[in-house]
């Protein structure tokens, strides 16, 4: 017996503008219920489990013990810049000149995510001769 991933929940001050900027990071649907000052919401991912929005009224005080990682149809370079547009914030870069590594970015209520080198990265590192160590 085994048990399956249904969501991946988030705890937030507002679950209405995080699920907003969680969707248009993935391309995920946001529920079509949901509306501004919903307590909670959801986004509806392509492939993969649901991002679950739950607003709570303490605030996030340390770095999240579990996060999100992603890899980008586009560069990675690409679509950090692309997140840092829609909102998100640079926590770490760990990018490494060679090409290898990834960028720790926070979404707008400062949970950290990262984002790893997308496939043409990858592909053009294998080219290379370089190591696929993401």
């Amino acid at each position: 017996m085994v048990s399956v991933l249904q969501n991946v929940a988030v705890d937030c001050s507002d679950a209405h503008a995080l699920a907003r900027f969680w969707s248009a990071v993935t391309g995920g649907l946001l529920d079509p219920g949901d509306k501004p000052g919903a307590h909670e919401t959801q986004v509806t991912l392509p492939e993969g489990p649901v991002l679950y929005f739950n607003q709570v009224p303490e605030p996030k005080t340390v770095k999240n013990r579990i996060h999100l990682c992603l890899r980008p149809a586009a560069s990675r370079e690409e679509e950090v810049e692309r997140l840092l547009g829609l909102g998100a914030t640079m926590v770490a870069d760990r990018r490494e000149p060679g090409g290898a590594g990834w960028a720790v970015l926070a979404d707008p209520e400062g949970n950290e995510f990262c984002v790893l080198r997308g496939d043409s990265d990858r592909a053009a590192m294998s080219a290379a001769g370089g190591a696929q160590d993401e």
